[in-house]
């Protein structure tokens, strides 16, 4: 099936029969392609991918509902999925405004709201992706023990597998998985996390309104998040001013966000190779 056909098929489910006026394609990530579609009607967002795994798209759909149901911070509507044999794709409300002084402030408080949102246990029922990597997912009643199960231990084993890990380094990830309580807590909230929070995963709507987008959900302990947040930039600081207001972040928090970092890096390193590993090792020999 073309391309177009394609366009017109998932507009016509949802009932915009108008004319197709243009097709432009947008930056949409490493792993998808990404197109800005315009009818008479109004402008949408399609995520394309041929051979996309199984629920692909099915998960990042029950993530962003998972999240709008929250009422606390805006994700865009789903109109349409479709997954087959051959190609899977999400069309997605359009989503496209101006930062105003205030965007940062709202998306540091919108987002400590939504982590007042808690879950039945830490982990998630469904297994996820970040990346095109499946995460594997249970929930636990120790946030501990799915930190180290559920996070830590399947990036470790991929990376040592791909050969990224020598054996000393893999030796002093397996201490560090013994000794996880000295740092983390076993009881916080489970807290509803986006997953997948760095700065291209959240955008400026109408009247400066911040969106999430693109969720690898999952109910853990919000420093995890807010750690993620630190790695890479993209945060304002008014963002983390106007969380910490609604979210005190724990006095402990700096002595293990780089050990929250650390699954993200793994996670870097086994998606983009070797570029990583040196900052994988600063933080084991940190702890160990």
């Amino acid at each position: 099936m073309k391309m177009k056909d394609i366009f017109q098929k998932a507009l016509q489910s949802i009932g915009d029969d108008s004319t197709l006026l243009n097709v432009k394609p947008v930056s949409g990530g490493d792993i998808n392609e990404a197109y800005l579609l315009r009818t008479e009607k109004q402008q949408y967002f399609m995520k394309f991918r041929k051979n996309a795994p199984k629920h692909f798209f099915k998960l990042e759909k029950i993530g962003l509902e998972s999240i709008k149901n929250t009422n606390t911070i805006a994700v865009p509507t789903v109109f349409k999925r479709e997954e087959n044999d051959h190609f899977g794709y999400l069309l997605m409300e359009w989503i496209e405004g101006d930062r105003t002084d205030k965007t940062g402030e709202l998306l540091g408080r919108n987002l400590a709201l939504m982590h007042q949102c808690t879950g039945p246990g830490f982990g998630y029922s469904k297994d996820t992706y970040i990346g095109n990597l499946l995460q594997p997912n249970d929930f636990y009643n120790n946030w501990i023990d799915y930190y180290r199960e559920c996070r830590l231990v399947p990036q470790i084993q991929r990376a040592y597998k791909n050969n990224y890990l020598s054996l000393q380094i893999r030796k002093k990830c397996e201490r560090l998985l013994e000794r996880l309580e000295e740092w983390i807590p076993p009881k916080s909230k489970a807290s509803l996390l986006h997953g997948d929070l760095w700065g291209g995963n959240w955008l400026t709507g109408k009247n400066g309104i911040p969106y999430l987008i693109d969720p690898s959900i999952l109910y853990g302990d919000h420093e995890f998040e807010i750690a993620f947040t630190e790695l890479f930039g993209g945060f304002p600081t008014e963002f983390y001013k106007a969380y910490n207001e609604v979210m005190p972040l724990s006095l402990e928090y700096g002595e293990r966000k780089l050990l929250y970092q650390l699954y993200y890096l793994f996670v870097h390193l086994n998606l983009f190779g070797t570029t990583y590993l040196e900052s994988v090792t600063r933080i084991v020999h940190k702890y160990i």
